[in-house]
C-alpha cells in the first residue's frame, strides 16, 4: 500500500509529466498486454518516463510529443517498449502505467525517470537525467552508483555512506526499515496484504537521485557540506518544516551539529490551527487590517462607512477608524555575492538610499548574504549608525539567497511575532548555494506574517548604466533582464506575504519603488468595533470586508479595546 503522505508527491511528478503532455503536444495511448506480476522494460533516449503503478492497474503507455506521435516512433513487444522515433531530433514523453509489485527496468539519457507507487523492484539507467522516487519505505534495499561524479542525492531517510570505487565510480548500497514477509489469504483482503519491500538499483554518469522527495523541495546545491551559520541558526529556531528541509539536505551535518545541542524545542509545522482562547466578552476590540487593490497596492483613503465588520454572519457596527501608524520593523537583505562583487558602490548607495526614504520610527535591521549571512546591524532607529555598517562588508562567492530568507524569518524575526513586520530584498533573485529549496520557504514565510518586499535588480543592468551606455550590444541586453525563473519566485515572494514585487529594469526606478514601499507600509487601518465574541485573537468568525468593488482585507491582529467614551470619542 501507498502511504497516505505519498499524495502530494504522486500529484506533483503526475502534474509535471502531465503539463508536459499537454501542452501543445499530441499523444498516442498503447494497451500493454502484460501478465499478473510482469517485468517492463523501457528504454527512452529521447525524453522523459513516468512510471506509476496502481493497485489492479491495467497496464498501458502514453506517449507525448509537442509534433505528436504516431505508432513508427514505438517499438512495443508484450512488456518491451523502445522509443525510436523516425526524427532523432523528436523528444517524446512517457507515462506508464502498471499493476503494484512489478518489476522495472527504465532507461533514459538526459531524460527524467520518475518512479510512484509499490513495485517489487526497480532497475533505472540515466546519462545526466534526475532519478525520482514516491515509493514505501517500510522496507528497501537499495544500490545506487554514479560512474562519472561524486553522488549528488537527497532521500527522506538516512543512506549508508559513500563508497569509493574503481574506474571514479561511487556507490551507495545498504537496507531501510525491516524486511517485509505479508503474504496474500485471499483476493478479498489482497489491499491490506500487499508486501511493500522494495529494491532499488540506479545507475547514473552524472544524474541526481531524489528518494521520495519532491524536486521543488530540493535545494541548488546538493553537496554534502558543512552547515553554514544561517543553516545552524534555522536549526536551532525549532522551525520543524525548515529544519526538515536542512536535513535532507545535509543529513551527516545536520546529524551531528543537532547532537551537539541541547534538548530543542520545536516549533509546530503547518496544521489544523487550535481553537482560539476564549475569556471575559470584550465590549469592543480593534483589529488591525490592511486593505489592498487588485494590483497588491495599499488603499489609503477610506472612511469608517466604507468598511463592513461581522462575526458569526451578525454585522457589528464600527465606532472608530484611524489609519495606523504603529512603526514597522524592517530587514533590508542585501545580496552581497559574487555577482555583484564589482558594484559594492551600487549597493551601498542604494541601501542607503532606503533608509532615508523610511520614517524616523520604523526600526531597521540590515542583514547581508553571500555563501552564508551576515548581521550588520540590529534593529535601531540610528539612521547614522546604520549608514555606518554598510562600510563593513566585502562582496564575493556563492549566493545562498533562500537560506539568508529563511534565516532572516526564523531566527531574526521569529521574536518578534505578532508586531509589524517587513522584508526588502536588494538582489537579482538567483540562488546557487542554499541548503534550502524555494518551496521549503513558503509554508515558514505565512506562518511568519512579514510582509516581503523583492526588488530584483539584473547584475547587467548595473554594469550598463554605470558605465554610462545609451547603445547596448543586442547580444548583452539578455543578461540585462531577469530569469524567469527569478520573477516567479519574485511574485511569489509577494503575492503569500502581502508585499509587492519590483522588477528593476532601470535604477532610477529604485527609488521610487522605495516611495512606494513606504506608502504600502503605512497602508494599514485600525477598525473599533462592538464585540459580541469571547474569543481573543483573530476570530475565524470574524470577517471585516470593504464595499467598494475589488478591495481586499487582510486582517493582522485583534485586541480588546477601551469603550470609545474612555478615549474621547463618542460612539
Amino acid at each position: 500500500m501507498i502511504r497516505p503522505f505519498a499524495t502530494r508527491i504522486i500529484l506533483f511528478f503526475a502534474l509535471c509529466l502531465a503539463a508536459a503532455f499537454s501542452t501543445n503536444a499530441q499523444s498516442l495511448t498503447v494497451e500493454l498486454h502484460a501478465k499478473e506480476g510482469a517485468e517492463f522494460d523501457i528504454t527512452n533516449l529521447y525524453g522523459r518516463v513516468l512510471v506509476r503503478a496502481e493497485k489492479e492497474a491495467t497496464a498501458s503507455l502514453a506517449a507525448s510529443s509537442p509534433t505528436g506521435v504516431t505508432a513508427a516512433d514505438l517499438k512495443i513487444s508484450g512488456t518491451k517498449v523502445e522509443v525510436a522515433p523516425t526524427d532523432r531530433r523528436k523528444r517524446i514523453d512517457l507515462v506508464v502505467t502498471v499493476a503494484q509489485r512489478c518489476r522495472v527496468r527504465v532507461e533514459t539519457r538526459e531524460g527524467e525517470i520518475a518512479i510512484v507507487g509499490n513495485f517489487a523492484e526497480v532497475d533505472a539507467r540515466t546519462t545526466t537525467g534526475t532519478i525520482t522516487t514516491d515509493i514505501p519505505a517500510d522496507a528497501v534495499k537499495y544500490e545506487l552508483q554514479w560512474t562519472q561524479s561524486r553522488p549528488r542525492y537527497v532521500a527522506d531517510f538516512e543512506l549508508e555512506k559513500i563508497k569509493e570505487k574503481s574506474a571514479g565510480r561511487f556507490v551507495i548500497s545498504g537496507q531501510y526499515g525491516e524486511k517485509v514477509e505479508k503474504k496474500r489469504k485471499d483476493k478479498a483482503d489482497e489491499s491490506e496484504d500487499v508486501p511493500t519491500d522494495i529494491r532499488l538499483k540506479f545507475l547514473t554518469a552524472r544524474g541526481i537521485v531524489l528518494i521520495n522527495v519532491p524536486p521543488n523541495e530540493v535545494g541548488s546545491d546538493l553537496r554534502e557540506r558543512p552547515l553554514t551559520e544561517a543553516a545552524k541558526a534555522i536549526v536551532r529556531s525549532g522551525d520543524s518544516l525548515l529544519m526538515e528541509a536542512i536535513r535532507r539536505s545535509a543529513p551527516q551535518y545536520y546529524g551531528e551539529y543537532v547532537r551537539s545541542l541541547p534538548p530543542m524545542k520545536r516549533l509546530p509545522s503547518l496544521g489544523n490551527a487550535t481553537a482560539p482562547g476564549t475569556g471575559p466578552v470584550a465590549e469592543f476590540k480593534t483589529a488591525l487590517v490592511r486593505v489592498v487593490d487588485v494590483r497588491n497596492r495599499a488603499v489609503s483613503d477610506l472612511t469608517a462607512a466604507d468598511f463592513v465588520v461581522t462575526e458569526s454572519g451578525e454585522e457589528r457596527p464600527v465606532t472608530k477608524l484611524e489609519r495606523s501608524d504603529a512603526p514597522f520593523n524592517l530587514v533590508l537583505l542585501l545580496d552581497v555575492s559574487g555577482s555583484v562583487e564589482n558594484y559594492i558602490t551600487f549597493i551601498r548607495k542604494a541601501a542607503r538610499a532606503f533608509i532615508e526614504t523610511v520614517e524616523k520610527k520604523d526600526r531597521i535591521a540590515i542583514i547581508v548574504f553571500n555563501e552564508d549571512v551576515k548581521v550588520l546591524s540590529g534593529f535601531t532607529t540610528d539612521k547614522e549608525h546604520l549608514s555606518e555598517t554598510l562600510d563593513s562588508f566585502e562582496a564575493g562567492g556563492g549566493t545562498a539567497f533562500y537560506d539568508a530568507l529563511a534565516y532572516t524569518i526564523a531566527d531574526v524575526l521569529r521574536p518578534l511575532k505578532g508586531e509589524r513586520t517587513a522584508i526588502v530584498i536588494l538582489s537579482d533573485g538567483e540562488d546557487n548555494r542554499s541548503f534550502l529549496a524555494f518551496d521549503s520557504l513558503l509554508g515558514s514565510i505565512q506562518e511568519s506574517g512579514a510582509m516581503i518586499y523583492p526588488l530584483y535588480v539584473p547584475t547587467g543592468l548595473i554594469q550598463e548604466e554605470m558605465l554610462g551606455k545609451k547603445d547596448i550590444d543586442p547580444m548583452r541586453k539578455r543578461y540585462m533582464s531577469l530569469t524567469k525563473r527569478s520573477e516567479g519566485e519574485g511574485e511569489k515572494l509577494a503575492a503569500i506575504s502581502g508585499g509587492r514585487f519590483f522588477p528593476i529594469s532601470r535604477l532610477a526606478q529604485i527609488n521610487s519603488a522605495y516611495e512606494d514601499i513606504v506608502q504600502q507600509l503605512r497602508g494599514a487601518y485600525s477598525i473599533t468595533f462592538r464585540s459580541g465574541s469571547a474569543e481573543n485573537g483573530v476570530s475565524p468568525n470574524l470577517r471585516i470586508r470593504v464595499k467598494r468593488p475589488d478591495l481586499f482585507v487582510t486582517i493582522s491582529s485583534v485586541k480588546a479595546a477601551q469603550p470609545p467614551t474612555e478615549q474621547g470619542k463618542t460612539p
